[in-house]
């Protein structure tokens, strides 16, 4: 039996910065050991976030051009290229202690595109990976089956993943593009990929659960996947001003 115990909380759809200000505070509580393991899942308001290995080349726009759109530009630790977030995807940003049993970078990564491939085959769509380009893919030909990197005639991608990880603590995590509408993609050159597209499961179904309706999927399916219990799924009301605050002290 596992000794691992994960917190999920729905956090509705935030502005990115303060998500990542809350990530970074869970993280410095985590490596202290005031709170548990966590994982935040949410959306995103609109915003195109710079990795580390981000070049500017792949905002398509300038920044001043992206704000007066709505989309706010930030730079993030975490590792990647350029990406976007915002309303119909579903961001998980698992917050856990990787010590003792589970100290690699690869293995904690697949596990992101593991989760990320189950949620979508619950919904009966089929992925994989291509080994050149982290995240999750599909086959335009072959949605409901991922015939395999060599074999798949027109890849998508379906997910993306990012993280950074300090003295085992991980955060950022993944995004799965679920009703997400894919012409703000065509503001960036996603993840710096230019000869592939994006897509989402609405354009892949017709139709696709909501992010909040994917979001207690998408826990149990990284608990299971890390061999961890489950321990409460919470709701944090969208009008609390110190959300936060409150995902910090019932930890």
């Amino acid at each position: 039996m596992s000794t691992r115990k994960i917190r999920a909380w729905w956090l509705g759809r935030r502005k990115y910065e303060a998500v990542h200000e809350l990530q970074t505070r869970l993280m410095e509580a985590r490596q202290q050991g005031r709170v548990g393991d966590t994982l935040l899942l949410l959306e995103h308001e609109p915003v195109i976030t710079l990795g580390r290995g981000a070049k500017r080349e792949h905002l398509l726009l300038a920044e001043e051009q992206l704000r007066a759109r709505g989309i706010d530009v930030c730079e993030t630790a975490r590792g990647g290229d350029v990406t976007y977030h915002g309303p119909g995807q579903l961001v998980g940003y698992p917050i856990v202690d990787l010590s003792p049993d589970r100290c690699d970078v690869r293995r904690y990564v697949g596990d992101l595109l593991r989760t990320m491939t189950a949620v979508a085959a619950s919904q009966g769509i089929g992925c994989g990976t291509i080994a050149q380009h982290p995240g999750v893919w599909v086959d335009l030909q072959s949605p409901t089956e991922w015939p395999g990197e060599d074999k798949a005639g027109n890849p998508a991608k379906l997910g993306a993943v990012g993280v950074r990880i300090s003295r085992w603590v991980t955060m950022h995590g993944f995004a799965l593009n679920a009703t997400t509408a894919m012409d703000a993609f065509c503001l960036i050159v996603p993840c710096g990929i230019r000869e592939h597209g994006v897509t989402s499961l609405a354009q892949l179904r017709g139709s696709a659960l909501s992010p909040r309706q994917l979001a207690p999927i998408a826990a149990e399916h990284l608990c299971g996947i890390m061999d961890a219990e489950l321990v409460g799924f919470e709701l944090v009301d969208q009008m609390q001003d110190d959300w936060p605050g409150i995902v910090l002290e019932q930890q």
